[in-house]
């Protein structure tokens, strides 16, 4: 039955992925573009303008889905999809192994209702596959406590994708230190060592510079101001958990969490261990300078949505009948009280609006780029966009080197370009969406908004238009 479920799940994910507004993010197709570089014989150029941070496993998941061509896109987003499912099915498998099969549904349930994290699947993030990864090595650890070999080879891969996952994997080795030869000792700490040695390894090669994703994000967060001191991130860590899990979601993880701790602390050490982990490693994450950012806060959340589930669920861990009877109609009236609450603050449409404007925008950015006069002047020179997040898009439609695509925020490198083409919102709504940047709200930025001197019309939609001046 479990794997049946699993396979509909799939199949409605795949679904999902094709009639629902999906997309891949800035830091995903930049991705799939350093992997078409690799395949090209060429060093991927983790330095470029406001380039987000290059990770490992993800650099070679880019490699593998840009020998598909145009399809790359999709299919990525399709590879986040399912790996959503197999997210749900590790909070299953982790929450029927610490504690009962009604917890491990009832915390399942309640990650596939928070939309949060479908949305960053349907927008092929990294972190679904990263929370997958560490959510089935906590499910495997349940199962067979030390473990040993598999938990840390999930470990390793999951450091490859976000750090906080060195912290996990060199806390769980110190946790099987006692029981290990030292032969095993050796070889564990490989495993251990081995994503941050890589991380660097790959920094360097591409590089020089062995810390380069450690100093080239902590230069970018604090040019568009993404860096907090640990009060602030405490404040912030407050406001984006109560938007990842919801304020009645809080509580509820809140009650799951203190009454695990009390009554079954044996059953509740992994999960426990894995909601201590992420909430350190958000902070140590704003100590080291670097964004601080809700994505960075998803495991913690997840904890809560987590314990949320101990907390609806724990009738199933008493013996009391009277006391089992009495706990489901609490939990049924605090599930109730939660779903008004959330229906009466929030308004999806929104989301969905905006998410249909975003695969929208690419349709008519690509289609832009494929008129005749467009095509006809990408010879001329370098092309100008409004700001750094369209660079990925135009370079992966034109295939073209991270030189001939210059955004028009970068001012000084922007400066030098005389000749090309300009790439423009056409209408109120795009510039506002698309047009600005989002980190320069000045007059100036929007002044970069207008056609450069010398430039024509060539082409235009009802989103874009492109200008051109050739020699």
């Amino acid at each position: 039955m479990a794997v049946g479920l699993l396979v509909v799940l799939v199949i409605a994910m795949v679904v999902f992925t094709i009639v629902f507004p999906t997309y891949t993010t800035f830091d995903s197709t930049y991705t799939l573009l350093w992997g078409r570089e690799v395949l090209s014989g060429e060093l991927p150029t983790f330095d470029a303008f406001r380039a987000p941070t290059q990770h490992p496993l993800w650099l070679l998941v880019g490699v593998i889905f840009a020998l598909f061509g145009d399809a790359a896109d999709r299919l990525l987003v399709l590879a986040t999809m399912v790996s959503f499912v197999f997210l749900l099915a590790g909070v299953y498998s982790m929450g029927r192994r610490s504690f009962t099969v009604a917890v491990g549904v009832i915390a399942a349930a309640l990650v596939l209702l928070r939309y949060n994290y479908l949305l960053l699947a349907a927008r092929a993030y990294l972190d679904i596959p990263f929370l997958a990864l560490i959510v089935w090595a906590a499910a495997w650890e349940v199962s067979k406590p030390r473990r040993g070999t598999p938990v840390m080879v999930l470990l390793f891969l999951a450091g490859l994708l976000r750090p906080e996952a060195w912290i996990i994997a060199g806390v769980y080795w110190l946790y099987l230190f006692r029981d290990m030869s030292w032969t095993r000792r050796f070889w564990m700490a490989v495993l251990v060592a081995g994503a941050p040695v890589i991380w660097v390894a790959t920094d360097f090669i591409v590089t020089g510079d062995p810390l380069f994703s450690q100093t080239h994000t902590s230069s970018v967060s604090e040019e568009v101001g993404r860096q907090a001191g640990l009060l602030t991130a405490m404040k912030l860590g407050v406001l984006y958990l109560r938007d990842l899990a919801s304020i009645p979601i809080a509580i509820l993880g809140l009650a799951g969490t203190l009454f695990a701790i009390w009554f079954t602390p044996r059953r509740a050490v992994i999960p426990l261990a894995l909601l201590a982990a992420g909430f350190g490693t958000f902070f140590l994450i704003s100590l080291g300078g670097l964004s601080v950012i809700p994505r960075y806060l998803i495991l913690p959340a997840l904890m809560t949505i987590f314990f949320a589930g101990v907390a609806l669920g724990g009738y199933s861990l008493v013996q009391s009948e009277r006391l089992r009877r009495g706990w489901i109609v609490a939990a049924l009236i605090a599930v109730a009280a939660s779903a008004f609450f959330t229906l009466q603050r929030s308004n999806y449409s929104p989301v969905i609006a905006a998410l249909r404007f975003r695969v929208e925008a690419e349709r008519a950015l690509i289609s832009l780029l494929n008129e005749p006069g467009t095509r006809a002047a990408v010879p001329c020179g370098r092309i100008l966009t409004p700001n750094h997040r369209m660079v990925p898009d135009i370079r992966w439609e034109l295939d073209l080197p991270s030189d001939r695509v210059v955004a028009r925020t970068d001012v000084e490198e922007a400066a030098k370009v005389k000749t090309g083409l300009a790439i423009l919102a056409n209408n109120r709504s795009v510039l506002i969406r698309q047009g600005l940047d989002y980190d320069d709200p000045s007059s100036a930025d929007t002044l970069r908004s207008l056609p450069p001197p010398g430039y024509r019309k060539v082409a235009a939609n009802r989103y874009f238009s492109a200008w051109a001046r050739c020699r």
